[in-house]
């Protein structure tokens, strides 16, 4: 099993990213996180994080995305399950600014869904707005209730388990 560095010798691009409060990360710094890439990195924006507490996120959903050539060509509407998928990406980021993983050596497994409701479709033009709040952390296991809004209307929420989990080959 691989030993992660310390906190204090982890790589400075990385981020930055854990005072107390953090908000306003941009594209370039989700993506220095997240080993997602398009078309399936699911958030544009970080607006806050509370580390080991909460963070919000967009995501805007734009009539070029490559899901709505199939789902569905008439009336397109934004998978539900892609937004579990945003709130798993927006915990991901959440632990890394809660200083609890480094995604060199570690990856950060999805490891269920409890409660998962959709109430309200997302269409092309809508603005997703993610948010998550830690419910529980236990070691390398955390649990997040997520939900999804446009226009604060809520479209999806659940609550997430995730797992830390050391990379075999040193890349997430």
């Amino acid at each position: 099993m691989k030993r992660s560095p310390s906190p204090s010798s982890r790589a400075s691009d990385a981020g930055a990213l854990r005072p107390d409060r953090c908000a306003n990360l941009d594209i370039t710094k989700i993506l220095r996180i997240l080993p997602h890439r398009a078309p399936f990195l699911l958030i544009d924006r970080v607006l806050d994080i509370e580390p080991r507490k909460s963070a919000r996120a967009v995501k805007c959903v734009s009539i070029n995305e490559p899901v709505f050539q199939g789902h569905f060509p008439n009336v397109p509407i934004f998978p539900a399950v892609l937004c579990l998928e945003a709130m798993a990406q927006l915990m991901c980021v959440l632990v890394y600014a809660s200083d609890a993983m480094d995604p060199s050596y570690q990856r950060f497994a999805f490891a269920g869904i409890d409660h998962a409701k959709f109430r309200h479709p997302i269409t092309p033009g809508d603005q997703i707005v993610i948010s998550v709040r830690v419910l529980q952390h236990r070691s390398n296991i955390w649990k997040c209730e997520g939900l999804a809004t446009v226009d604060d209307v809520v479209c999806a929420e659940a609550e997430l388990l995730a797992a830390i989990q050391d990379s075999d080959d040193g890349m997430p």
